[in-house]
């Protein structure tokens, strides 16, 4: 056997790196991890745990509005400079945490940008060293896509930017329609701002259930969020009292800031990865294989990079099961069905499991639909308007429950106790026999009874 350096160099530490890192060290491998940013990645840094602290302070303005219903009388105010410290003090500490228990793991953190130089070869930038390894982990994540050719592009941020802007803008553009989009959107209209959303496509969040995406569309813009379908920028213009954002149906809408959130896509540039013999797919993300190995016998990937399935929890159970692979003498391979997600708009929405159109392609003999909307008890006590939507998708023929979609207060909480119950192959009479919890919303997801086609508008 050659000697190399080390016997895995991982590239990337954010989650799906640093698990894989950490499991190999710990069984007494010699490990090393290079980032070229801060330890953490996304998820940490840039992504779900700071963009959840963001949509958490903007909730407050519901919830204070919902407490004058109740009796209280709520004088507040929204100090964004305060929060933004207090929020990058948590990251820091966050960080400081992942990068202390690769210490106690034995892995060596390298500060820099790792190139490959060949199969076996990295090189740090910057710093003149070069290091070998008998095996390389990529796990790089993604990176904001951005429109490069629209004039006026140069004056827009993403998403990385908002979690640092000096400021609150007074108003805001977001363009986009997934769950980035939607969920800046909530958080800077929770928070104030003049806020609206535009999208290209026919409704938001494309690839969720219809209903999901019809419902939610209508409950944000009752929290003032002005939302604008089958539409583009076609400029951007920058002028003394803002940015002018010329829409391709015609429209100008001026704004302090534009934010784009159309997409992620794979962080693989300069990477060297020709060098290294790994390939990319047709939508340009590492090329692997159902062991997450790439096309480079000594090389493997995993997370966003490969764009299989793009959640931090799936990236880590790909590190697991490339951990079980290559150092266990156990292969194994993350299962991507039935995977739970939230999206944190506002209200939230939790899903598992089909859509209602992917399992009337998907079951043979047909599906059953159990949908109902309802004000939940506490805003219907103050006299909200706000609904709550629940919906399940069950199978015809074997009365599997195939589908759970839910729109409104603490739907990811819920969702991630029904996944178990769908990713468990639980069958509707299951559901129907478990005794509800009163008085709860979830109680709904065990007594729904009446199928779609029977549904009458009461409720």
């Amino acid at each position: 056997m050659a000697d190399y350096d080390y016997d895995l160099f991982v590239i990337g530490a954010g989650s799906g790196g640093v698990r894989a890192a950490r499991l190999t060290g710990l069984g007494g491998k010699r490990v090393a991890v290079a980032e070229e940013f801060r330890v953490g990645g996304t998820c940490v840094i840039r992504g779900c745990v700071p963009k959840k602290f963001m949509v958490m302070a903007s909730d407050f303005a519901h919830q204070f509005e919902t407490a004058e219903g109740y009796g209280w009388s709520v004088e507040a105010s929204f100090d964004w400079p305060k929060f933004i410290h207090s929020k990058d003090v948590e990251i820091a500490r966050l960080s400081g945490i992942y990068a202390a228990n690769l210490g106690k793991a034995g892995v060596e953190l390298i500060h820099g940008r790792a190139v490959l130089k060949d199969a076996h070869t990295v090189e740090i930038v910057g710093k003149n060293q070069t290091i070998t390894a008998e095996r390389i982990l990529i796990a790089t994540g993604g990176r904001p896509w951005m429109p490069d050719e629209l004039p006026g592009i140069e004056h827009a941020i993403t998403s990385e930017e908002a979690f640092h802007l000096p400021e609150l803008p007074k108003r805001i553009l977001i363009a986009g329609g997934g769950y980035i989009a939607v969920e800046f959107a909530g958080i800077f209209a929770g928070l104030g701002v003049e806020t609206t959303l535009i999208y290209r496509g026919p409704n938001i969040l494309r690839g969720f259930d219809d209903d999901v995406r019809a419902h939610l569309a209508g409950e944000i813009e009752k929290r003032g969020i002005k939302v604008i379908l089958g539409c583009q920028h076609a400029e951007i213009r920058k002028t003394a009292t803002g940015l002018v954002n010329v829409l391709e149906n015609g429209m100008e809408i001026e704004t302090d800031v534009v934010m784009f959130a159309t997409g992620r896509v794979p962080h693989v540039k300069d990477l060297g990865l020709e060098a290294a013999g790994v390939e990319l797919n047709e939508k340009g993300a590492i090329k692997v294989d159902t062991l997450s190995k790439t096309t480079a016998e000594n090389i493997w990937a995993i997370g966003d990079v490969t764009d299989r399935m793009n959640l931090t929890p799936v990236a880590i159970r790909e590190a697991v099961a490339f951990h079980e692979t290559v150092y266990k003498d156990n292969p194994q391979h993350f299962d991507y069905e039935a995977v739970a997600t939230a999206v944190f708009s506002q209200p939230p929405v939790g899903v598992v499991g089909l859509s209602e159109s992917e399992a009337r392609h998907t079951c043979a003999k047909g599906v059953d639909v159990y949908v109902t909307r309802f004000r939940p008890m506490k805003y219907a006590f103050t006299g909200s308007d706000e609904r709550v939507l629940m919906k399940l998708v069950v199978d015809a023929d074997t009365d599997r429950v195939v589908g759970v979609h839910i729109v409104g207060p603490e739907a990811p909480e819920m969702i991630q106790l029904a996944a178990i119950a769908v990713k468990a192959g639980l069958t509707k009479a299951q559901w129907d026999a478990t005794c509800a919890v009163h008085p709860t919303m979830a109680e709904e997801l065990v007594t729904l009874k009446v199928k779609q086609s029977q549904e009458t508008s009461a409720g």
